[in-house]
């Protein structure tokens, strides 16, 4: 059984992107399926100062482990003004210390989920140029516009959105 991890590029306690990824990655068929939570993993602010002075955290080795671990990851970023979260950069940044293709060239499903009707298209714009460059691998992926309204009990709402979605965890599914 092909093991995926699903996360989101967000430490809110209510993330409609960890939503959609939880969502998503619970289509994908014959796995085994864990969620990660950026909250589990805290770090210190990336710096080089304090890299040096204390080196790389076990909380970013671990993600990373998860990440290497896994036959496929689904994730959706959230856009925090125009650009990667905080707490996402970070993890990233972190990540790319230890080694430098962290994505493993494993199959990826790159998401995006905003409450505005452009869906995170800046965040996966800029994902899908820097990632390919890190080892990811990203065989489809999926913008959901306008959060509140497409989406409700824990599902895709919008019968044409969900059937966007279907074809991209096929993609996904094929790849992995």
């Amino acid at each position: 059984m092909k093991k995926i991890i699903a996360f989101a590029g967000s430490n809110s306690k209510e993330s409609i992107n960890k939503q959609l990824a939880t969502y998503a990655a619970g289509l994908v068929e014959g796995t085994d399926l864990t969620v990660l939570d950026l909250n589990d993993y805290e770090l210190p602010l990336y710096g080089i100062d304090y890299e040096v002075e204390h080196g790389i955290p076990e909380n970013a080795n671990r993600f990373l482990e998860a990440i290497q671990s896994a036959d496929g990851v689904v994730l959706s970023l959230a856009e925090h003004n125009g650009a990667y979260s905080t707490a996402f950069k970070n993890i990233f940044d972190w990540m790319s210390r230890i080694n430098g293709k962290l994505w493993a060239e494993k199959p990826m499903l790159l998401m995006a989920a905003s409450p505005g009707g452009r869906g995170g298209a800046s965040v996966l714009e800029i994902a899908k140029n820097r990632f390919p460059y890190m080892g990811g691998n990203i065989v489809s992926e999926f913008s959901l516009p306008f959060f509140g309204t497409n989406f409700s009990d824990g599902k895709l709402s919008d019968e044409a959105l969900n059937a966007k979605l279907l074809e991209q965890i096929e993609v996904f599914q094929k790849a992995l």
